[in-house]
């Protein structure tokens, strides 16, 4: 009777040989992803404005999840069909295989938008959702249905979340295989103003065009993330080596499968960085969090943090990268008061970092012109809301302005 009721068990469970699969990205994000996962050998699918499709077996969605520094979370397709009314919703639902990602037991929390469909009250088809879901699997009682988009906490390892969309009358239910989203890589608990989110500073950094041979400076650093990322990239530490993931609560995870991939990472990460990262602020409380966050997340050895103004700056090589996300001006009069700090920084670099590479992140193109140097914009996305862009340059030799 036991052996019968586990194969019974494995005939349920079992993974599809193909999963198909959309890694979700910030906004302009998506072509760094896709380069991403190109290289972690994943077949890209098709790169949108929202993220990157891509499909494979289990083991490409858990290389997605352990090694995207960019993208934001990972779903996989459940299924998708064509619903007008409540009781073709229940009974196509019914259908597909939540067996797959739901086991019994397991919290389970429904995230559903409609537009332009019959069915256009969302609380109404959660509730049609979450019965078919109890009903197949014996997940746990009272599944939560939200219409909102949450933030940090969503999503965490107490709950599935299944994701619900409903557009012109075509139902498409995803699994979130992520759970906590990407960025959430488990060192950054200190925090300085304006915090960047990590998945943010490794595009950045993969905008800029740095290699992870080379020098890599960042003077406002902050709570140290840009130079975080970039000692993780360095060492070829996985982002997420040292966190959990919603899919090894599915019912057909393979741990074996998966110990054996962290244990082939582990054994890939380099002893130290193979270059000079420098991070440097003229607060010594954001220099305290970045040191703390350095140390948790494994890195400290080979990051320098230093307490200090930014003409203070030296570059540790005669070439690099100096990759940096200063304030921006978004509030009346703010354009004003950092004219200074950017045409500080545009004098600095031309008087000990010639010839670098120059990135920052930005919400103005009138503080880039403070620079007084040649850029180019390499990336547009958000952070915190806000539309900024990343602007690259070569610093050039010569005199100083007399505004530095």
């Amino acid at each position: 009777m036991a052996d019968s009721a586990r194969a019974g068990r494995r005939s349920t469970s079992s993974a599809p040989p193909t999963l198909d699969a959309f890694a979700i990205t910030a906004p302009g994000v998506a072509p760094l992803t896709a380069q991403e996962l190109r290289t972690l050998g994943i077949a890209v699918r098709e790169v949108e404005p929202g993220g990157v499709a891509f499909t494979g077996p289990f083991d490409a969605l858990a290389r997605a999840n352990l090694w995207s520094r960019t993208a934001s979370r990972v779903i996989v397709r459940v299924g998708e069909f064509r619903a007008r009314a409540f009781g073709e919703l229940e009974r196509r639902a019914a259908q597909l295989p939540w067996d797959r990602f739901i086991g019994a037991g397991r919290a389970v929390r429904l995230r559903v938008t409609c537009r332009k469909s019959r069915l256009y009250h969302s609380d109404a088809v959660a509730e049609r959702i979450a019965r078919v879901i109890e009903r197949r699997t014996g997940a746990a009682p009272g599944v939560e249905a939200s219409t909102a988009e949450h933030e940090d906490g969503e999503s965490t390892e107490a709950a599935q979340l299944i994701i619900v969309r409903l557009f012109h009358d075509v139902c498409t239910v995803s699994a979130d295989s992520s759970g906590a989203l990407l960025h959430l890589r488990g060192y950054r608990l200190a925090t300085a103003k304006a915090p960047m989110r990590e998945t943010l500073a490794a595009a950045v950094l993969a905008a800029s065009g740095w290699v992870s041979d080379a020098p890599l400076i960042d003077p406002l650093c902050g709570a140290g993330t840009i130079p975080i990322e970039g000692a993780l990239i360095a060492r070829r530490i996985p982002p997420g080596l040292d966190r959990g993931f919603a899919f090894m609560h599915w019912p057909s995870f393979d741990a074996a499968a998966w110990n054996a991939m962290l244990d082939a990472a582990r054994a890939d990460i380099l002893p130290s960085a193979p270059a000079p990262i420098q991070g440097s602020d003229r607060d010594a409380g954001a220099i305290e969090a970045a040191t703390a966050n350095a140390e948790r997340a494994g890195v400290l050895g080979d990051i320098t943090f230093s307490t200090m103004a930014l003409s203070r700056i030296t570059p540790p090589a005669a070439l690099g990268w100096l990759v940096t996300n200063p304030p921006y001006g978004v509030r009346v009069g703010d354009v004003d008061r950092l004219r200074n700090l950017y045409a500080q920084l545009g004098n600095v670099a031309r008087r000990v970092c010639a010839g670098w590479t120059l990135a920052l992140l930005s919400a103005d193109a009138r503080l880039d012109a403070q620079l007084q140097m040649d850029l180019e914009v390499v990336l547009r996305t958000r952070n915190g809301g806000i539309p900024v862009h990343l602007a690259r340059g070569i610093v050039p030799y010569g005199a100083v302005s007399a505004r530095g």
